[in-house]
């Protein structure tokens, strides 16, 4: 019998703890010797999508080739584990609607939070009018509006938020 994949898919703002807490979860998995893939946006940036910009367009495209990568491992009966600001709820949309098996989860940080967590200093560039286009700054962030799971990033613990994320894949089937 072959297992289920799913793609749970962490969106959130810059800061907000999307690689922490996709790693934490990874961390898990594969301590129960489950198939998991990390697929996160920074990285993807530099080999996937790179020559990609920040443009809606180029955003849009960005993410619609992490879903694509993603589809393909969740078809093979993998739990991919997406962290992507993916700001724009429109093709976070479609993205879903391609893999099938998607959960979406909000990782939601006020963004006063997320800029002291800031250590590369993008905050502060996007707000000195150094780097255009930043989501949350000057280029919007559409949070979810119905996300499977949400994880208050300010107020909870990297377990906590671990363990509320591994408790919706367990009730939904996929472990």
């Amino acid at each position: 019998m072959s297992r289920r994949g799913v793609t749970v898919w962490f969106t959130g703002l810059s800061g907000a703890g999307k690689t922490t807490l996709s790693r934490g979860v990874a961390q898990q998995l594969r301590a129960w010797g489950l198939p998991v893939e990390v697929l996160d946006g920074d990285v993807v940036r530099q080999h996937l999508t790179k020559g990609l910009g920040f443009s809606k367009g180029d955003r849009d495209e960005n993410i619609r080739r992490i879903g694509f990568v993603a589809g393909l491992l969740t078809r093979q009966g993998v739990i991919v584990l997406v962290s992507a600001i993916s700001p724009y709820r429109a093709v976070r949309q479609e993205v879903r609607q391609q893999i099938g098996d998607f959960i979406e989860v909000f990782v939601d940080a006020p963004l006063a939070v997320c800029e002291s967590r800031d250590v590369k200093g993008l905050y502060q560039k996007a707000r000195a009018g150094l780097i255009q286009n930043f989501t949350g700054i000057d280029d919007p962030y559409e949070p979810p509006d119905h996300p499977e799971v949400i994880c208050k990033t300010a107020e909870h613990s990297i377990s906590e938020n671990v363990h509320q994320v591994m408790q919706y894949l367990q009730d939904k089937g996929y472990l």
